[in-house]
């Protein structure tokens, strides 16, 4: 079936509400923790530290979050990016709940089903509040727990060189000669970057939170990260000397304390995750569609909330003339995504994840390609499929949030679904 956005074969009244959807309420938390959002000089902090305190869980957990806003002006939310909460917990202002405001507080409830890197960040005004600080770490163990480790979120904060972990320049792990490292990478800047190993190899584990299929040893090739991503890959430190994961800037040396690891320019040639691996079973079958939508980015002058420029648009349209995606639940959705705006977009889609069937005609041949934050380049002709497994109104923007901002965004909807809550500067809401 094809479909036009904003159609959908059966469009009803609004029956439920996004609050409708939350974790079971009898059930008691396993892991709590409180985040206290305030301001220190010109940066935002959660726990008084930018990036946030990392928040480590294990399969299976349920996860109670109380936010507690101490003094950002404009109030604050927690979105928990790339992980399939449900929808009443997505912490988007003005679609699933209200931005808290000075001396506020709101509780997150959800289950930790998803095995994954994922991090977590204010999504009110978030193109001013992710940059000054409001983000960090969220990782979901298996059950059984995890192996050595390292976090490496990549940020640059306004005026400042990129940093690894709040540090600029180069962090180092201590780890034992022969160890395999388990390194989760997340990119929080609103523009792609690249990363790979210093005349070493790596196994890309793990994409968007979602484990590659049989991954094999890459060497002399970097991988491209869009804004939002994350990326964990697996590092062998040698029997002398360190390993050194890289990105433009920074660095991340895992080895023996004052073990020296090289350094190198950045790999002329990519991984593409598009071939690397091996197929697997996507479960569902995207060549019987339910719906397929087109999803045409673009670029052209307009108003935008009254105000003239140069806007981005969605299939020709701007601001609050985008149209929807309609759904139901599990309607398979094949979705055909094209980009002439002239400008890079990573594409950001809450609360699912999709998996990348073609590019730019060409089919995928390696482990499925499972992403919520994918890189779309100008020129580039993507198709993705998914399952519409969990109900709700969610955000599907671009998270070079600026260009959020700017009009990059729309939803994707659940028939008989709707939200009490407001959008715009009367209501105090502003997500992007």
């Amino acid at each position: 079936m094809h479909a036009h956005a904003g159609q959908h074969t059966d469009q009803r009244v609004p029956a439920r509400s996004v609050i409708d959807f939350v974790a079971d309420v009898s059930r008691n938390a396993d892991v709590k923790v409180e985040l206290v959002a305030g301001t220190e000089g010109n940066r935002l902090t959660f726990n008084a530290t930018s990036p946030g305190p990392t928040i480590r869980v294990r399969q299976g957990d349920l996860v109670e979050v109380v936010l507690r806003n101490q003094d950002v002006p404009d109030g604050v939310t927690v979105h928990w990016h790339g992980v399939d909460v449900p929808n009443a917990m997505d912490g988007v202002a003005g679609v699933t709940q209200d931005a808290v405001r000075p001396g506020e507080a709101f509780t997150y409830r959800f289950v930790a089903e998803q095995v994954g890197t994922f991090w977590y960040h204010s999504h009110q005004v978030s193109h001013q509040q992710v940059i000054r600080g409001l983000f960090g770490a969220f990782v979901i163990e298996p059950a059984g727990g995890a192996g050595v480790e390292a976090v490496a979120l990549l940020h640059s904060y306004p005026g400042e060189s990129r940093s690894l972990n709040g540090t600029v320049g180069e962090v180092r792990q201590d780890a034992h000669p022969g160890e395999r490292v388990r390194v989760r990478i997340a990119n929080t800047d609103n523009s792609p970057t690249v990363v790979w190993v210093a005349e070493g190899a790596y196994r890309l584990l793990a994409i968007d939170g979602t484990d590659v299929n049989e991954p094999t040893e890459v060497t002399g090739r970097k991988l491209t990260l869009t804004a939002g991503a994350r990326a964990d890959l697996e590092v062998r430190v040698p029997e002398s000397g360190a390993a050194r994961v890289q990105a433009p800037g920074v660095s991340l040396v895992l080895g023996p304390p004052g073990a020296m690891a090289p350094e190198s320019p950045a790999p002329t040639e990519f991984l593409d995750p598009l071939s690397y691996g091996t197929p697997a079973p996507l479960g569902f079958d995207p060549a019987t569609a339910d719906l397929e939508y087109e999803y045409r980015i673009g670029r052209r002058p307009g108003f935008l909330d009254g105000r003239p420029g140069y806007w981005w648009t969605i299939n020709g349209k701007m601001g609050r003339n985008v149209p929807a995606f309609m759904v139901d639940p599990g309607d398979v959705v094949v979705m055909r995504l094209s980009n002439r705006s002239g400008e890079v977009h990573p594409m950001h889609l809450h609360g699912h994840h999709y998996v990348v069937l073609e590019r730019n005609g060409v089919a995928a041949t390696g482990s499925p390609w499972w992403v919520d934050s994918l890189n779309v380049e100008n020129g580039d002709d993507f198709v993705v499929g998914f399952v519409a497994d969990n109900p709700g109104l969610w955000m599907d923007h671009c998270h070079n949030l600026p260009h959020a901002r700017e009009g990059l965004m729309t939803h994707l909807m659940y028939n008989g679904v709707g939200t009490p809550f407001l959008l715009g500067r009367a209501s105090g809401n502003q997500p992007e």
